[in-house]
């Protein structure tokens, strides 16, 4: 099974070079990758969005998602799973930037780019059509540059939306109890 999934993750990074493979893809996605790295795109919005009340409790949860990505993914997943990336595994793949130094397994651009995009599509719908492509350009860029298998890619928008989900349903639930506290006239206390 393992090496099925690895035969199908290498017939797609080839097929993607095949297909998309020109200087404007090079240069196109070199720097759309730049969004996802350290998550700060996202990062970024989850701070804006602290900003205003209505999308404070997304914004929150966004952050609180993202710090735990970091902790859970390169922490510690990837070191457990020491996936090695493409490029280690091909000499004759040219990197268009330099090189990660960490492991493969799951993409953590694509792992932050679907809790940024999973947040700010609850906040609010519009906000969504901007950042569902966002997201999956950074994560379609990972692919394209070589430094993630598709598996690879997958497994963190997987991840990422269940880590989004979790979070956001925690989240509201201690929204909803200090809602509920912040109401209780303070003679019923």
């Amino acid at each position: 099974m393992l090496e099925a999934v690895q035969n199908l993750d290498w017939s797609i990074l080839e097929w993607i070079q095949e297909v998309f493979k020109s200087d404007f893809s090079d240069f196109f996605f070199k720097n759309i990758t730049v969004l996802g790295n350290a998550g700060i795109f996202w990062v970024l919005m989850s701070i804006a969005m602290l900003f205003s009340k209505k999308y404070r409790k997304h914004g929150i949860a966004a952050i609180v998602a993202l710090i735990l990505q970091l902790i859970i993914i390169n922490l510690i997943v990837k070191n457990a799973v020491a996936r090695s990336r493409p490029f280690t595994l091909d000499p004759s793949i040219t990197l268009l930037l330099k090189a990660p130094t960490d492991y493969s397994f799951p993409s953590g651009h694509t792992f932050c780019s679907v809790i940024g995009a999973y947040m700010a599509t609850r906040a609010n719908w519009k906000f969504g059509l901007f950042a569902i492509p966002i997201a999956v350009l950074i994560a379609f860029s990972r692919l394209y540059l070589q430094v993630h298998f598709p598996s690879d890619v997958v497994s963190g928008a997987v991840m990422g939306l269940l880590l989004s989900v979790i979070t956001l349903y925690v989240t509201n639930k201690v929204y909803l109890k200090r809602k509920t506290k912040d109401s209780v006239p303070e003679a019923a206390i």
